[in-house]
């Protein structure tokens, strides 16, 4: 079951006995376990009958022994176990998993780790409960998972501002989440969030950030590039080079793989599908492909890679994050 309908089977109030919670990606498995522990029980209810449990604190036979009592004046018992990924005997839970206590919601969230799929407690939670996998989401997946949040608080959002969140904020889904929260305490509901309330609210600029940095680059426009250079270099700490290097590196990778499909002879509108972006993305890397060809792409990767070992001391002697970037945009555009 993927993460949009176990969040709506929960929202209805249709619980499982047992929810396995695994994974790279910690913030669905948080979304998950809170939403389960703001929704299964009143508040009420919480004081007698809801536990959590820390898989570093406990065992499996303890956690077994929790979830088999029964609830006091409610329909349930809920016990979450945080951090079980440091659980030391799982399959002591096979016997449980197969004759689970029917009036409790039992949550192991499983962080940064996955069970082995040929083991029997995982074939038994597979199929007769929830063994949901929570996969890092990569970054061209990132504007559609925007969209799609922003769409369930009950806004639309232009192109340009979802990708200035999803360049500015990575692939940190709980900032992401954060952020969005804090735009719908601020923005009417109907209304459409677009660059000048991204900048406003959520402080990023619409004119100088590393979206509108890429945008240059690849519109040959080298002044507006050195502006950029000199707003990062006037703000350091809110645009570190280790985060433009990489969606500058993000940007050519891009571009690689388009220039490499019109090499050979991909039809112009395929030419998104072949590099992993959406149509609408597409537009921005399109007029970089009359300026940059594979072989020069390739050059300016290294660049990129040099520049990336320089900030982190390697091979440096003392040139400043603000100078290695003025030194890549020069060897970008001219070399």
């Amino acid at each position: 079951m993927d993460y949009n309908a176990l969040l709506g089977e929960i929202q209805k109030k249709h619980f499982r006995p047992i929810y396995f919670l695994m994974g790279e990606e910690a913030f669905f498995i948080d979304q998950l376990s809170k939403l389960i522990e703001e929704t299964a029980l009143d508040e009420a209810e919480r004081s007698f009958n809801q536990t959590v449990l820390y898989g570093s604190d406990v065992n499996t036979q303890q956690v077994v022994s929790e979830a088999k009592r029964y609830p006091m004046m409610a329909e349930r018992v809920v016990i979450i176990v945080k951090e079980a990924q440091h659980l030391r005997d799982l399959d002591k839970l096979e016997a449980y998993a197969e004759n689970p206590q029917p009036s409790t919601v039992l949550v192991f969230a499983y962080k940064h780790k996955k069970l082995d799929k040929r083991k029997k407690i995982s074939k038994l939670l597979a199929k007769h409960h929830v063994l949901f996998e929570s996969k890092r989401i990569y970054d061209n997946q990132v504007p559609a998972w925007i969209e799609r949040m922003l769409k369930q608080q009950g806004y639309q959002a232009n192109a340009k501002a979802i990708q200035m969140i999803a360049e500015s904020l990575g692939t940190d889904m709980g900032r992401i989440h954060s952020e969005l929260n804090k735009l719908s305490l601020i923005v009417p509901k109907g209304d459409i969030i677009d660059e000048q309330i991204i900048e406003a609210n959520i402080g990023i600029s619409k004119d100088f950030n590393n979206f509108e940095l890429c945008n240059a680059i690849n519109r040959r426009d080298f002044a507006k590039a050195i502006r950029i250079q000199k707003y990062f270099a006037a703000n350091p700490k809110d645009n570190p080079l280790v985060v433009t290097s990489g969606i500058l590196y993000r940007n050519f990778r891009i571009l690689m793989l388009m220039a490499q499909a019109k090499a050979n002879r991909v039809p112009e509108n395929a030419l998104a599908k072949e590099a992993g972006v959406s149509p609408w993305q597409a537009k921005d890397y399109l007029p970089a492909l009359a300026h940059f060809d594979v072989r020069r792409i390739a050059r300016i990767m290294a660049y990129l890679r040099e520049t990336d070992m320089r900030s982190k001391g390697v091979n440096n002697a003392g040139t400043s994050d603000a100078d290695l970037l003025k030194e890549l945009l020069f060897k970008i555009f001219y070399q």
